[in-house]
């Protein structure tokens, strides 16, 4: 069986990010299915009708053929002035649907049917006889091991042949005695050509290149298509589909509707009567589950299992597992497909809803919800918070616009690496880019700069102050330098290490590849030092309450959510103890919000506060407060903001 590839360095952020997407996805299937069962779980209670033929005997049909007259009762001719329709447009049930059924299948590298008699002992997958149609009870399982034909070896189909037909009628079509009102056959693949995804081409880049290089096979420009084979395989017979609108039908559904092969028409001659549906469901085999065949499979086994399924069941799996395998083959191709990814999404959730505890599975659904709602309010707070502020205390510039560089990393990384990344991932990374660069104009002017003399660039960015710093703010300043530079003392080293490694023990696609996975895997792997200048910064100034308190809550919780994931999402150990690496800032925040308190109802040496005056004043200008009084807040009692709640006041 064909195995995973290892993830890539760094991409645990991106996996818990693009499942979260595939979550929601399971979540909208499964609540479509809901909602579809209430429609059409009333179905049609079809019975068995009790009537006599043109011959005067007595025949049981279908009691759900409307104004098409049942199969044992067609005319023997069409209507004066009817016209013959080769394509039915509507089709009636030609068998009752409590009908007692015999069924083989076989199998064979052919699409031609053979005598039944002929076919060797291993290609008969299936005998059953007086199989209970419309039974929910009767089921029946058949397990055998063939020899692979060696034209399936090679690219070949396997191809399964479907006889079925009334207990104790002649389902050979090669026999003399074959009757086609009362059995049929069919032939549907039992293997599937599935897309491989391409493999980037990857080399030690301290490695050189060989003086002579190896001729190299011309490179294919369309998707590589592979034979897959699954050795589980369900049939379902569906006896209540009732009356059919035969053109007008789901491609995925009428590939298992069988039209009656003679031709007979009702008077109209626009309406026929069709044999009862077998559903060949392939919707649970996995793409990992399979075998890829080639010349060194020899032997596969087969477990096949007939049943009985609803209408409503059938047409929700044979329409999405259809939908799924062509945006699959589309995305190989090249084409667009709705959302970006490669198709593969709904698969990965199926793989879920197999492999996942019900229970844990629950609980990562309730949570993936709180993750996208709390991931709204972060973005909604911070830009409200940043809105309102009026100055700079206690803000690290620094902090920012490493954030912006972190950030645009990851989305460049996601370009390189994940191919046909879902625009859900990249959409919510922008975004994130993008505000960041907004924070930045609200803290300071953006300014394009003739460079110094002696510059290779002619212009520089540069960040000017938008009005005169006060002490404080100052101070903030100054603490940030002091935070970064030890932060570069000790991070600097470890991005140089982590990159040497990299180069030596790892093969990447190109020198340009190999810088965005070494900045990416140091993003993941310290990114979490960027806080580190703020925490010192609220050490320093003894307050938080410059900071956006909603918003760093919601991506705290975010944060424990991101905890969860990591024992529910397969990846290497380091980068499921790098998810645990967020909390300690986080107790840190915690510890200073309790060592810091803060009086919602006063106003703080910042300006902001003040819950309780009245609305209209609230928006008259508020007073400027100078440096001195400032510093004396800073170097006073009231540091802590809060500390000295009985002699403040409120704002008049």
């Amino acid at each position: 069986m064909p195995e995973g590839d290892a993830a890539p360095p760094g991409n645990a952020r991106e996996e818990q990010g693009s499942m979260l997407s595939k979550i929601v996805q399971g979540l909208v299937i499964w609540f479509g299915m809901q909602l579809l069962m209430k429609q059409f779980t009333g179905g049609n209670n079809t019975q068995t009708a009790t009537t006599k033929d043109a011959s005067g005997n007595v025949v049981q049909v279908p009691a759900n053929t409307g104004d098409i007259p049942a199969y044992q009762l067609r005319p023997s001719s069409l209507d004066e002035g009817a016209s013959w329709n080769p394509i039915p447009q509507r089709l009636a049930p030609m068998w009752p649907t409590d009908s007692s059924l015999d069924i083989v299948v076989t199998l064979s590298s052919s699409f031609v049917p053979v005598k039944i008699s002929s076919v060797p002992e291993e290609f008969v997958a299936l005998k059953e006889k007086s199989f209970k149609l419309g039974n929910s009870t009767d089921t029946r399982v058949a397990e055998t091991t063939f020899t692979v034909p060696s034209s399936v070896q090679k690219n070949g189909t396997l191809w399964g042949h479907f006889y079925v037909g009334l207990a104790g009628s002649n389902l050979d079509p090669k026999e003399p005695g074959y009757d086609p009102a009362s059995a049929f056959h069919f032939v549907y693949p039992l293997t599937q050509y599935i897309p491989k995804k391409k493999e980037a081409k990857t080399r030690n880049l301290l490695e050189d290149r060989p003086e002579v290089e190896e001729e190299e096979p011309e490179e294919i420009t369309g998707p590589i298509i592979a034979n897959y084979y699954h050795p589980n395989t369900s049939l379902a017979f569906v006896p209540d589909t009732g009356i059919i609108n035969y053109p007008q039908s789901h491609p995925a559904i009428r590939q298992f509707i069988h039209p009656e092969t003679t031709g007979a028409r009702d008077g109209s001659g626009q309406n026929s009567w069709y044999y009862p549906v077998l559903y060949v469901n392939t919707f649970w085999q996995m793409k990992s589950h399979m075998t890829l065949l080639n010349e060194t499979v020899k032997t596969l086994p087969l477990r096949l299992d007939l049943s009985n399924m609803k209408n409503w069941k059938f047409n929700i799996l044979a329409s999405v597992d259809f939908n799924s395998k062509q945006q699959a083959l589309q995305a190989a191709y090249g084409g667009p497909i709705p959302g970006g990814g490669d198709g593969s999404e709904i698969e990965m959730v199926k793989e879920m809803f197999l492999d996942t505890n019900p229970y844990l599975l629950g609980v990562t659904a309730a949570v993936s919800i709180a993750h996208l709602v709390l991931e709204m309010l972060a973005f909604g707070s911070d830009i409200a918070h940043y809105r309102k502020k009026k100055d700079n205390v206690g803000i690290s510039v620094r902090s920012i616009l490493a954030n912006v560089f972190m950030q645009t990393v990851i989305f460049l990384y996601l370009i390189d690496n994940s191919q046909n990344t879902s625009w859900m991932i990249l959409g919510s990374q922008g975004i994130g880019i993008l505000i960041e660069f907004w924070k930045i104009t609200t803290i300071v002017n953006v300014r394009l700069r003739p460079a110094p003399p002696g510059s290779l660039i002619p212009y520089r960015v540069a960040f000017e102050d938008k009005y005169k710093l006060s002490e404080t703010e100052e101070k903030t300043k100054e603490y940030d330098e002091i935070a970064f530079k030890y932060m570069y003392i000790a991070g600097v080293p470890l991005i140089i290490a982590y990159a040497i490694w990299s180069l030596v023990y790892e093969s990447h696609k190109s020198w340009y590849s190999y810088t965005l996975t070494t900045l990416v895997g140091s993003v993941y792997a310290y990114g979490f030092l960027m806080m580190v200048p703020s925490l010192y910064i609220n050490y320093r100034l003894k307050s938080v309450a410059h900071m956006p308190a909603k918003a760093m809550m919601y991506k705290f919780l975010n944060t424990f959510i991101d905890d969860l994931f990591a024992f529910t999402i397969k990846m290497p150990l380091l980068y499921r103890l790098a998810t645990f690496r967020d909390d300690i800032i986080f107790f840190i925040y915690l510890y200073q919000r309790w060592a810091y308190r803060i009086d919602y109802t006063r106003v703080n040496e910042f300006g902001q506060g003040g819950d309780d005056e009245p609305e209209e004043t609230k928006s008259e200008p508020k007073p400027v407060l100078d440096a001195e009084s400032v510093t004396e807040k800073v170097e006073g009692a009231a540091k802590s903001s809060g500390a000295d709640t009985g002699a403040a006041k409120k704002r008049k």
